[in-house]
């Protein structure tokens, strides 16, 4: 029997809208037998997507009206209060009654999290939710928290990041004991302010596979399976990565496209240059965790094409295939006890 669960999609969210939430979603469906989708937004615009479905798909794609949209700029608390019948809370309503397993939108960040923190509350144990997400790294990936859920963190808080970020990699990776590294200026004893090495003295006391400090080229080094950090600091360095990146895919094809020479040199490095498109491709890596949150809410990112969406919609069936907030709260008070 295939492992049932359904996923509610805030499918009016990011900037293409249901057109690239939905195609996303099928996409998935068709290859997990047993995911049930539940599109959340307005049906005018979401049944029309669904026409080239089997019969057998269409029995387990249900439509959820919502007559309300959250825009990107709109103020978090403002979607709370006026926005109760957005295509963003109802997906949230439907994990809070649980109806869903998790919740997937593109949709504005920080009233994605503050409206998850209203419906879903928090993990007993977990003073504050997490940002976390995958970077392309020489070893494959490494997850990363917080990334701006928090413009600071106590190093209490950072050691419950480094235990919800420990769980997940373990469930992406296949491993008992994911490697975990604290972000600072440097390896040595003496390098960060008082709150990281506070932080690390705490997590050196934990059960947790803790290998000390990393710096920012560990990030992609893949010297550790998860690097914790501050929000502000995460934010700031996975935007410098995704920069960097940016420049150096224009850099490529700006020499690659030089001259006729280079034009044909490009062509003898296809494959090459293919592999290494595929590997750093962003929409690898898409969905973010809230962890925290006493129920699974992925954050894709709000420019996600359907192909970058689905990825964001396999992240949230693998945490619901693995129950994480069970999984933190039962190593939390593993810990505690």
């Amino acid at each position: 029997m295939p492992f049932r669960v359904s996923i509610a999609v805030d499918a009016m969210s990011g900037d293409l809208g249901p057109r690239a939430c939905v195609a996303g979603a099928l996409a998935v469906l068709r290859s997990e037998p047993g995911l049930e989708l539940q599109l959340v937004g307005i049906p005018d615009q979401i049944e029309p997507l669904l026409a080239q479905l089997t019969a057998r798909e269409r029995e387990r794609v249900r439509v959820v009206a919502a007559s309300q949209v959250v825009a990107m700029d709109e103020l978090p608390r403002d979607a709370i209060r006026r926005k109760k019948d957005s295509s963003l809370r109802r997906a949230l309503d439907l994990v809070g009654a649980g109806d869903a397993a998790a919740c997937v939108s593109a949709g504005n960040t920080g009233a994605l999290m503050a409206s998850g923190h209203f419906v879903l509350g928090m993990i007993e144990g977990i003073e504050r939710p997490a940002i976390l997400a995958a970077i392309p790294s020489e070893r494959g990936q490494t997850l990363m928290l917080d990334l701006g859920a928090n413009t600071s963190a106590t190093p209490e808080q950072l050691v419950q990041f480094a235990v919800m970020g420990s769980i997940v990699a373990a469930d992406l990776e296949g491993g008992e004991r994911p490697r975990v590294g604290l972000l600072n200026i440097g390896a040595e004893e003496i390098k960060g302010h008082e709150l990281v090495k506070a932080a690390h003295q705490r997590l050196q006391a934990t059960a947790l596979n803790y290998v000390g400090y990393v710096e920012g080229n560990d990030i992609c080094g893949g010297a550790v399976e998860v690097v914790v950090t501050d929000g502000f600091t995460g934010n700031v360095a996975l935007k410098s990565m995704e920069g960097l990146a940016r420049m150096m895919g224009g850099a490529i094809r700006g020499e690659f496209t030089a001259s006729p020479w280079r034009k044909l040199s490009a062509l003898l490095a296809g494959a090459a240059l293919g592999g290494l498109k595929r590997r750093l491709d962003p929409r690898r890596y898409n969905g973010a965790s809230m962890v925290g949150l006493a129920g699974i809410v992925i954050k894709s990112h709000g420019g996600a094409d359907a192909v970058a969406f689905a990825q964001a919609v396999r992240v949230a069936v693998l945490e619901a295939r693995n129950d994480v907030p069970a999984q933190i709260a039962a190593e939390l008070k593993r810990q505690a006890g």
